[in-house]
């Protein structure tokens, strides 16, 4: 037996488990067999002489290509970019819990069903429910194919599961949401103090994470005075998913500045939680954004 002949029979023994994750993940079969074989691409390229365990590194490298292939969807989508900054309070994003005989019946599920509501997943949640509750990947290695610590892949599978065990796509909901925040950014690129006024909720609160520590600005006249600093020509704002809700990342000059989520009920922004820390901007923001 040649070595390439060798490195194929032991990929064959992985092929059904790498398809049935891929499945999982994308909800094609046609999508799955297009990833596992881009695997099999990769691992002929990379070969075995330095892969202590086959299987942890083809899960790895097929769970990244599915990644890969879920956000390029999101891209002709023109879905937002993904942000994770942790400023939510846990009863913002929800607390998602359930017990383990629930959660097993869930993962269980999506082998039958529930790609529907899969599909109103971001990416990452995606991955990190699949690979967790459904393959029992540990969450410190879904954290390395997601690029993300461990604590926050830990919080995409609890938010991924709740929407699941729930049956209710966040899509309409974050699409309201969104354009309330589309018409803040409007309002505050003219400088227009009423406009602002008539998106925010009269007790907002602006709760912002800076170099010098939090600051806290309460009340829709005082929200609205801040915001007019974005009607600057240089300012562009790219919409963003943060921490699981519509948001935003604003750049000045090319240069990242500020990271915002927003709580919206009613047609109105009742809080926002930032980021301008520039440390902490440069690790939750993506190089190739700015």
């Amino acid at each position: 037996m040649t070595e390439e002949e060798e490195l194929a029979a032991q990929f064959e023994t992985q092929r059904s488990y790498l398809h049935a994750i891929a499945y999982r993940m994308l909800g094609s079969h046609a999508d799955a067999d297009d990833a596992v074989q881009e695997a099999w691409l990769r691992l002929v390229r990379t070969g075995v002489a330095d892969i202590e365990d086959l299987r942890g590194w083809l899960t790895t490298v097929t769970g990244r290509i599915c990644l890969d292939m879920l956000r390029r969807r999101r891209v002709r989508g023109e879905q937002p970019l993904e942000l994770d900054i942790g400023m939510l309070p846990r009863e913002a994003i929800g607390d998602f819990r359930i017990d383990p005989e629930e959660e097993a019946v869930l993962a269980e599920s999506v082998s039958l069903a529930l790609y529907v509501v899969m599909d109103s997943l971001t990416p990452a949640e995606r991955v990190s429910f699949v690979l967790h509750d459904v393959f029992e990947v540990p969450f410190d290695a879904i954290a390395a194919i997601l690029g993300r610590s461990t604590a926050a892949t830990k919080m995409l599978a609890s938010r991924a599961r709740g929407r699941l065990r729930l049956g209710a796509p966040a899509a309409d909901a974050h699409a309201a949401a969104r354009n309330v925040v589309d018409a803040f950014f409007a309002a505050a690129g003219r400088g227009d103090v009423a406009g602002l006024l008539t998106v925010l909720a009269p007790d907002v609160e602006l709760r912002a994470q800076g170099p010098d520590g939090t600051v806290i600005v309460r009340g829709a006249a005082r929200v609205a005075a801040q915001a007019t600093m974005y009607a600057r020509p240089d300012t562009l704002v790219h919409a963003a998913l943060v921490d699981g809700v519509p948001g935003v990342l604003v750049t000045l000059g090319g240069r990242p500045v500020t990271v915002m989520a927003f709580t919206v009920a009613d047609g109105a922004v009742t809080a926002i939680r930032g980021l301008t820390a520039p440390a902490r901007l440069g690790q939750v923001v993506p190089s190739w954004v700015a």
